[in-house]
């Protein structure tokens, strides 16, 4: 009888590996590596050789490999994913969504499934002539199509014509009334089906490496598992796949009731602990800007975390996140920030990915990163003629399609100019911190406290609006992330439950949080790997 499960979790910074007993639930080995997004089975395989040779078993022992990610999660976080068109079908109430284009369209049927309105197909025909050079994927919504699907299918038939890219038609994903929430949820699958097609395919790569052929499974939002071949094609339900393995690490620790926190490098997820179990939302979740109809645990997650990226603007005002930057100190073989870091457009170097074959595409940035090497994204206005929204939208592009890299200086080189940490170049972290100080008139260790208290607070911020989410249906980010700015009201919460930290970053922000929510925080043991032990705990 096999007796381990090996649990993976691929984050935006690191790629974490455990190995567990499953007849006991021991740990008998754990391994912790960069996650490369160019190509995922590099991490991957690399962790799992770590892994396999520390704990020096019989592969043949191994009756599962369990997935966590919050690759998803992230791309949902910094709008990254394929480029989705929304066509909303019938009478409704405008609303929008983080994705390149929401079409409203007449059609839809009644409750009772009779058609409302005919559907207007030349509309639709002439909107995908002008939409198919703009997207990679498409969505369909139609009103009460969970009772007639008949206008979702006829768009899907019409969009296949002209433009055979993925389509995701709600009526298969979703049984809910709620069209904007349908309409959410069907955008969802379509803008993460690449991302977790690659995810998948790099972690078969790297099993097959590692002589692994035991069944793969991935731990869904809900906490089930789920196959890969389902976790690619309904992508949507892999959105709050790490934050189930962190409410599912937790509720391994004993707790009757906890926020359990896993601070990571782009994101930081909050789920509760109730009478010891994990609490879900059957209706739904909310990511960032986005509401859906996908089950999951009951969960929070705000764009922030160790690799958050540090931005000055012309004035000297400093702002953090959410997009992910790789830390000066982590980044290798490149320039030293005294040659380029400064603000605005100038606060980040942008290089190719490592090992770039060039001779497949013809883009002008990615030729101009080849010959001279990386460069600011003032040097690329310079040199290409690109500028403003032409240059965000190309650059954004190459960073979808995993072409490019992007470093600047974040809070985890605030914490290795501090000493706090030590695990990359502490020189590189220096250099960064000197220019962005006298940018913001600041002396270099105060600038770094700013930065790890502005990410401290920001996540207090996340937990108290979770809070309140969670217990009254509110959200009040506006108001909870301006309430210490406020020239007259002053207003500071506590919480009555303890906190639970994992992941890499948490020891070095959650205790002061913990301290000004007047409260308790636990670290359990492994908690650095937290989210591969809730998969591999979920996936038994």
């Amino acid at each position: 009888m096999s007796k381990y499960i090996i649990g993976i979790d691929t984050g935006g910074t690191y790629t974490d590996a455990v190995l567990l007993d499953a007849q006991n639930n021991k740990i008998i080995a754990t391994a912790k590596e960069p996650t490369s997004h160019h190509d995922l089975a590099i991490s991957t395989g690399k962790a799992l050789e770590t892994l396999l040779q520390k704990a020096n078993i019989d592969t043949k022992d191994i009756s599962r490999l369990a997935l966590s990610t919050t690759l998803a999660t992230n791309a949902v976080i910094e709008n990254k994913g394929a480029r989705v068109a929304a066509f909303v079908i019938g009478y409704v109430k405008h609303f929008k969504l983080p994705i390149t284009a929401t079409v409203f369209i007449k059609g839809g049927h009644n409750i009772s499934g009779e058609e409302e309105e005919p559907l207007d197909i030349d509309n639709i025909v002439d909107t995908i002539q002008g939409l198919k050079n703009e997207v990679d994927a498409y969505a369909v919504c139609s009103a009460m199509s969970m009772k007639n699907p008949s206008h979702e299918m006829v768009t899907e038939k019409a969009i296949s014509m002209l433009d055979p890219k993925p389509v995701f038609c709600s009526h298969t994903i979703s049984h809910h009334a709620g069209m904007q929430e349908r309409t959410a949820t069907a955008a969802l699958h379509a803008k993460l089906m690449p991302i977790m097609q690659d995810y998948i395919g790099g972690v078969q790569t790297a099993a097959s490496k590692n002589k692994l052929d035991c069944p793969i499974v991935l731990i869904a939002g809900n906490g089930d598992q789920v196959s890969i071949d389902k976790a690619a094609k309904q992508a949507g339900i892999t959105v709050a796949s790490g934050p189930a393995c962190t409410a599912g690490f937790g509720a391994a620790q004993g707790v009757e009731h906890a926020l359990v926190i896993d601070v990571g490098g782009t994101t930081t997820d909050i789920a509760m602990i109730k009478d010891g179990k994990t609490v879900l939302s059957p209706d739904g979740c909310q990511v960032g800007r986005w509401q859906t109809h996908v089950e999951a645990v009951d969960m929070f997650t705000g764009g922030i975390g160790g690799d958050s990226h540090v931005m000055l603007d012309a004035n000297g005002m400093i702002s953090l996140g959410p997009n992910r930057v790789i830390p000066l100190s982590m980044a290798k073989d490149f320039p030293n920030p005294k040659q380029w870091l400064g603000a605005e457009l100038d606060g980040k170097c942008i290089a190719m990915v490592p090992d770039l074959n060039i001779s497949e595409y013809d883009d002008p940035i990615l030729n101009l990163l080849a010959q001279n090497g990386p460069a600011t994204s003032t040097a690329i206005q310079q040199s290409t003629g690109f500028s403003g929204v032409p240059l965000e939208k190309h650059l954004e592009q190459l960073t979808r399609k995993q072409l490019i890299l992007e470093i600047g200086f974040t809070p985890t080189d605030a914490l290795h100019v501090l000493g706090k940490i030590s695990i990359g170049d502490k020189t590189q972290a220096e250099a960064g911190a000197t220019i962005l100080a006298a940018l913001a008139k600041m002396e270099i260790t105060s600038f770094c406290h700013k930065i790890i208290a502005m990410t401290e607070e920001r996540i207090e911020n996340l937990l108290i609006d979770y809070i309140i989410h969670h217990y009254w249906g509110k959200s009040l980010t506006n108001f909870i992330n301006t309430r210490n700015d406020h020239p007259a009201l002053g207003v500071q919460f506590s919480l009555k439950i303890p906190l639970i930290g994992i992941g890499a970053a948490a020891k070095y922000f959650l205790p002061n949080v913990a301290s000004k929510l007047g409260t308790d925080i636990n670290f359990p043991e492994h908690c650095e790997v937290g989210n591969g032990i809730g998969a591999a705990l979920l996936g038994r």
